[in-house]
């Protein structure tokens, strides 16, 4: 019998967003809160320590710009197309199309170069637009800003969005309109772009008549930062303004006609940015709305998640994996979030057997193991995690009894183990009757399918991402073919052989009674088998 599917679940805020496993909202959560360390993509690397810009062939920006400050301008250029009143543009990643690029509302190479930092992580679950949002969030939350409420689910553009983004050279009329075709009243335009300006600088490069050329000529690129604070997010963009002791380029600039930051915070007689210099939490509490409002501003049509919030106790690459003399291996991980190092902590994994029904099953439990390299952290390291496990083999499962729900227990080392199952909902894999099996290694896949299940499809769904722009693109499937006859166990073989191997986003799944069963999502260190 197969296990039950759990299903995502739309909850309030600071409850579980959902139970585990959901494919797609366990790559959301993971690219969300493992930012740095163990089992992460580590893009938060790029903005610790903040002032780091980071460039293969661009130099001589030191002091004067930050990936930080390029991350939040490229999220808001890729959602300053948006129209609301026909529902076209937002944040949808056209801004990575050379079209919208090569356009004078877009000068400089913050947005290809901010691309390049997230393309890697593309998948059928992940999508570029969903990772410039997420580098905006992981700059700001960094770099010393506030928690900002993300979601994913955005859809990458297939072509260029018409133009939109305000220039500096446009009068207030301009932007007022801009910013209300966007969806943000004049008060909110003042708060977004002191926002969005609270890291970051302008160039010479890219402005010449607004900030003026280095000294040292071609030495050393020229750069202005917005406040005296480039890499800080906090609100010296508007203490400094208020004090008059701004150097904003955009404010003070060169060329008046091109000091619209000036005439944006004097729209409405200097009172937001009074109010934001006044009061520093007043500042990011309204910068972690405004800044997740831009990035939630999606075309018509497109349906974002519920805010991911991480869970508290998570498995990961929990696999069971057939062995081509009939024994079946358990094997992965678990997350801890949110905790401290402790020497004395146990973790164990406990389950039951598929095969028990009663209320009287048997428990068995393992030990999970940990050592210093596991560990991670998230908003520069207001968060922690703990991992423990072992991907290669935790335990081994008797093919008759099955692997049923499981949970964890941990103990803190004071004897009290506490009993961690999705606060009752229990921990449970799509099936135990369907898993990776020996051999797969290289270019060639074998799963195990038990014959109780008969599946009318089983396939391997992977490589949702184009190389050419760095896109998000409908999932490869490679069907499986069984390769004999069930064995003693009832287990056949189903294989598959590749062209090349799937990279991205690889999952196992079968239709089974109208229904797509995937297994959790695995990484490509799990082929070989």
């Amino acid at each position: 019998m197969i296990s039950r599917l759990f299903i995502s679940l739309a909850i309030a805020r600071g409850a579980l967003a959902y139970t585990w496993p959901s494919p797609k909202l366990d790559r959301l959560e993971a690219m969300r809160w493992d930012q740095l360390g163990y089992n992460s993509f580590e893009p938060a690397l790029f903005v610790t320590p903040c002032d780091r810009y980071i460039h293969p062939t661009e130099k001589g920006y030191e002091g004067v710009r930050s990936n930080a400050g390029d991350w939040i301008r490229t999220a808001y250029h890729d959602m300053a197309t948006h129209t609301k009143d026909d529902g076209t543009g937002g944040m949808d990643a056209s801004i990575r199309l050379w079209e919208e690029q090569a356009r004078a509302e877009n000068p400089g190479t913050h947005f290809n170069n901010s691309v390049q930092f997230v393309a890697g992580a593309v998948d059928r679950h992940f999508s570029l637009a969903d990772g410039l949002a997420l580098l905006l969030v992981m700059a700001v939350e960094n770099c010393g800003g506030p928690e900002i409420d993300y979601r994913g689910g955005r859809i990458d553009a297939t072509e260029p969005n018409n133009a939109g983004v305000p220039e500096p050279d446009q009068d207030l009329d301009s932007h007022e309109a801009a910013f209300a075709r966007q969806g943000f009243t004049p008060e909110e335009m003042i708060g977004l772009v002191a926002c969005g300006h609270s890291i970051g600088s302008v160039q010479h490069a890219d402005f010449p008549d607004q900030v003026p050329e280095s000294p040292n000529g071609t030495d050393y690129i020229s750069g202005v930062s917005f406040d005296g604070s480039l890499v800080n997010f906090d609100n010296t963009i508007a203490t400094e303004y208020i004090e008059g002791t701004t150097q904003n380029p955009l404010v003070v600039g060169l060329n008046e006609t091109k000091n619209s930051d000036a005439r944006i915070f004097s729209l409405d007689g200097n009172q937001t940015m009074s109010a934001f210099a006044k009061d520093a939490d007043h500042f990011a509490s309204t910068c972690a709305s405004l800044l997740a409002r831009m990035i939630d501003t999606v075309p018509k049509g497109v349906e974002l998640t519920e805010v991911i919030k991480p869970l508290p106790v998570k498995p990961s690459q929990v696999k069971l994996t057939y062995s081509k003399s009939g024994n079946i291996t358990l094997s992965g991980e678990v997350r801890l979030f949110d905790v401290s190092e402790n020497d004395a902590r146990v973790v164990q994994l406990a389950w039951t057997d598929s095969s028990c029904t009663g209320a009287d099953c048997e428990v068995h439990r393992v030990k999970m193991a940990h050592n210093a390299n596991m560990t991670g952290s998230a908003q520069a390291k207001r968060y922690t995690t703990m991992w423990y496990g072992n991907t290669a083999g935790l335990a081994d499962i008797d093919p008759v009894k099955g692997f049923g729900g499981f949970w964890f227990e941990v103990d803190e080392g004071d004897g009290n183990a506490v009993k961690k199952d999705q606060d009752g909902a229990g921990f449970a894999l799509p099936t135990d009757k369907i898993m990776l099996a020996e051999g797969t290694c290289e270019k060639t896949i074998n799963v195990a399918v038990h014959d109780s299940v008969k599946p009318s499809r089983v396939y391997i769904a992977g490589d949702a991402f184009t190389n050419d722009n760095q896109a998000q693109a409908p999932a490869k499937e490679y069907d499986m073919k069984a390769a004999g006859d069930a064995d003693a166990n009832g287990y056949t073989i189903y294989t598959v052989e590749l062209d090349a191997m799937p990279t991205f986003g690889w999952g196992i799944l079968a239709e089974v009674d109208g229904k797509t069963i995937e297994l959790p999502q695995n990484e490509r260190s799990d082929f070989c088998s």
